[in-house]
C-alpha cells in the first residue's frame, strides 16, 4: 500500500513550501495538487496554477512522486501540456505522475466562454486527449487532425526523463472512462460515489466500482496487476484526516478492496477537508506500519 496526499494550490509558496517539504519529510509516497482554474467556492480565495507549483515542489523536495489531480482538456491542450509535463519530468528527476481526467462542469469550463459539454462529448474528447498526449510523449515529432485537437509537427525533444513516458493515472468512474483507464492508464483512480451520507454505503459502492474495473480490465485483455490502483478516500462522509483511527480504518478497507494507493488531503482551516496539522503529524508517524 503506498499513501499520497493532495496539497491544495491554495496558499501563497510562503506558506505552501513548508507543506511539501514535510509531505516528502514524513515518509508519504506521492503528493499532488489540484489542477484548476478555480475550484468550487475556493474560487473567491488564493488559487494557484499547478505546474509552477510543482515545479517549485520539485526543487524543494528529494523523494516523494508528485502528481496533477487530475489534468483535464478542459484548459489543457495536448500539444502545450507535453511540453509542460517532459519539464516537470526533468525538473523532478522523473518523479512526475500525470493524474488524468475528462473534466467537469464548473468553473474550469465556464471561465473560458467555451460552451457546456455533454457526459457523452466531455469522454469523447478525453479519448482523443490521451492519445494525442500519449503519442506526443513518446515520440520526437507529431502531427495529427482529429475531432477535439490538432498538432502540426509537435517536437518532444528530449523526451520525457521516465521513458516511455511519465505514469497515467486515469480518473474514472463511469464505463467508457473505465475503458478509457484500461487501455492507457497505468494507474486508475476514482473518486467512489458523489454525495453518499452513509460511509458504509460508499464503501459498499467503491467495491462496486473496484469490481467493475476488474472486468473491464479482463475484458481489455490486461493483467489485473499490470495497472495500480488509487482511490481518493476524501469523497467518503468521513475525512480520512479526522482522526489517526479514521485514517487506519479508511487504508485497511481500501487494502481489502484491492487498491494500491490511497490518497488523502493536507487538513484545512475551514472549509474542505476542514481538520487539524497534528493529526497528519501523527498519521505520519504510523505510515511505515500502514504500509504493510
Amino acid at each position: 500500500m503506498r499513501i499520497g496526499i493532495v496539497i491544495l494550490p491554495d496558499q501563497r509558496w510562503a506558506v505552501a513550501s513548508r507543506r511539501w517539504r514535510l509531505a516528502d519529510e514524513y515518509g508519504f509516497d506521492h503528493a499532488w495538487t489540484y489542477d484548476h482554474l478555480g475550484w468550487r467556492d475556493l474560487i473567491a480565495g488564493p488559487w494557484f496554477d499547478s505546474v509552477p507549483t510543482l515545479t517549485a515542489a520539485a526543487l524543494v523536495t528529494s523523494r516523494i512522486r508528485l502528481g496533477t489531480y487530475v489534468a483535464t482538456p478542459n484548459f489543457r491542450h495536448p500539444v502545450h501540456f507535453a511540453r509542460e509535463a517532459t519539464a516537470l519530468d526533468d525538473i523532478s528527476a522523473g518523479r512526475l505522475i500525470l493524474g488524468l481526467g475528462a473534466g467537469g462542469i464548473g468553473f474550469d469550463s465556464a471561465v473560458l466562454g467555451q460552451p457546456e459539454l455533454t457526459p457523452r462529448a466531455r469522454v469523447d474528447r478525453f479519448a482523443e486527449f490521451l492519445e494525442l498526449f500519449d503519442t506526443i510523449l513518446r515520440q520526437p515529432a507529431t502531427t495529427w487532425s482529429g475531432d477535439w485537437f490538432s498538432a502540426v509537427d509537435a517536437r518532444s525533444i528530449p523526451g520525457p526523463v521516465q521513458q516511455p513516458r511519465p505514469p497515467f493515472v486515469v480518473a474514472a468512474n463511469g464505463p467508457r472512462a473505465l475503458r478509457l483507464a484500461a487501455r492507457h492508464g497505468d494507474g486508475w483512480v476514482t473518486t467512489g460515489p458523489q454525495h453518499v451520507d452513509n460511509a458504509e454505503l460508499w464503501w459498499k459502492e467503491v467495491a462496486v466500482l473496484g469490481d467493475r474495473f476488474t472486468a473491464t480490465l479482463e475484458a481489455a485483455g490486461r493483467p489485473l496487476d499490470s495497472v495500480d490502483r488509487y482511490l481518493n478516500l476524501d469523497t467518503s462522509p468521513i475525512f480520512s484526516m479526522s482522526s489517526v483511527e479514521a485514517f487506519t480504518d479508511a487504508v485497511g478497507r481500501a487494502r481489502e478492496l484491492g487498491f494500491t494507493d490511497v490518497i488523502t488531503h493536507w487538513p484545512r482551516e475551514s472549509s474542505w477537508y476542514a481538520g487539524d496539522e497534528t493529526v497528519l503529524e501523527a498519521v505520519a508517524g504510523e505510515l511505515p506500519r500502514l504500509r504493510l
